[in-house]
């Protein structure tokens, strides 16, 4: 993960953010990297112009009806934003926006990023941005920036479920996030904003529609595309915000997005040695695959012919982004022992935490919809073949499981 110069960290001074052309390597080493991509880039000096108080002032005052709102602006994306910086926090580019919103009116709604001084203090801002066809709105993209919590287990249920699917892709290129149609997010150099016991890492996230709704299309690739480059801008504009050095590069390629195919019973989420157990096979014909196996987490979902996933298996390698099961695997359930980890279950789900070369890795088995036998039953009978199967894959095994007595 790019880490910068930790001395130049600023979380209050938003103005003055200076832009760095050079990336550590992901694994903190420290080793100089070339940012590439727009997101790296310096902003112009219009841009910067536009920065200063005096110069935003002069402007407003010709242009006062522009105004839309209490920390709204609005501007086609044909034109430069004259009432300031732009989208973001300074970050969205212009090439970023109307990959988004073409050449429609938008207007931006932006909360000041600072640390929140209120309720669990994770928070950090967020800017939404709607294009108009006329009075009608077509499309919103939200930007949100917040420390992931493990501690009290605020963020282990429902961030994965958005940003932890099948449906999504690792971003690749050392870059710590994954992306798909409509949802994304990239981790924040924890150089740049630093992380404690049990806490995950500070993420940027770009949403856009309701999660899930991914297809196989083109329109769908596009929105995939358009959705990395503004995450990624979205980024390296949070970094110089905090006052921290280094930029992240735009990815050059995304792999394809996995679609549901047969499910194979004898080696479930393609992982050798790991069975569906036979009273199920009928009932769980399909099966999707997400992130690939260079990613910070992996993820596979079985369902029936409707394409709704009634299991989620996710495997999560990245350490810092395992933190956000601490609570799940101490706190919530009946103990599970393993050969090198523990863990909890609660029926419907189970995570288990397990000492590997790398660090902690999590494996996380969850029954979204009751099967036809009834009941959520199926979680338990997964876990100990899952969690053997995948430590076995990753180079952590083995991993022998004992579960709670029935």
């Amino acid at each position: 993960m790019p880490v910068e110069n930790a001395d130049t960290k600023n979380t209050e001074n938003t103005e003055n953010a200076g832009s760095a052309e050079g990336v550590a390597s992901p694994d903190g080493t420290g080793e100089a990297r070339a940012g590439g991509g727009g997101g790296g880039d310096r902003p112009s000096f219009v841009r910067r112009l536009l920065r200063s108080r005096t110069a935003r002032a002069v402007t407003a005052a010709g242009l006062a009806g522009a105004l839309l709102g209490a920390g709204a602006v609005a501007w086609r994306t044909d034109t430069l934003p004259l009432l300031g910086p732009a989208p973001c926090w300074d970050s969205l580019g212009h090439s970023s926006v109307s990959g988004l919103f073409g050449d429609r009116r938008i207007e931006v709604d932006e909360q000041p990023l600072r640390n929140s001084r209120q309720g669990d203090g994770l928070s950090y801002g967020q800017c939404r941005v709607t294009s108009f066809k006329d009075d009608r709105a077509l499309r919103q993209v939200t930007v949100n920036v917040h420390q992931l919590d493990g501690l009290r287990g605020t963020d282990s249920r429902r961030w994965p479920q958005e940003f932890l699917a099948a449906g999504m892709v690792s971003l690749g290129e050392g870059l710590p996030g994954m992306v798909s149609a409509s949802r994304g997010w990239l981790a924040l150099p924890q150089g740049c904003t630093g992380r404690g016991d049990f806490s995950g890492p500070t993420v940027v996230e770009i949403g856009m529609g309701r999660a899930g709704v991914d297809f196989s299309s083109d329109l769908a690739t596009q929105d995939r595309d358009a959705l990395t480059d503004a995450l990624v801008d979205a980024t390296n504009g949070v970094i110089r915000s905090f006052g921290c050095s280094g930029s992240y590069p735009s990815p050059r390629t995304l792999p394809s997005v996995d679609t549901w195919r047969d499910t194979d019973a004898a080696a479930l989420c393609g992982t050798k040695g790991f069975a569906l157990p036979t009273a199920y096979r009928k009932e769980l014909p399909r099966t999707q695959i997400g992130a690939g196996d260079d990613g910070p987490a992996r993820i596979c979902e079985v369902g029936g012919d409707y394409r709704e996933p009634v299991m989620r298996m996710t495997t999560v390698v990245d350490p810092a982004l395992a933190e956000i099961f601490s609570w799940d695997s101490l706190q919530s359930g009946a103990s599970v022992k393993g050969t090198t980890g523990y863990g909890k279950t609660t029926g419907g789900r189970a995570v288990y935490r397990a000492s590997c070369q790398t660090g902690p890795v999590v494996f996380v088995v969850e029954q979204l919809r009751q099967t036809g036998k009834g009941g959520f039953t199926l979680t338990d009978d997964l876990l100990p073949g899952y969690v053997a199967a995948e430590a076995e894959r990753i180079g952590c095994g083995p991993q022998k499981l004992t579960l709670p007595p029935a």
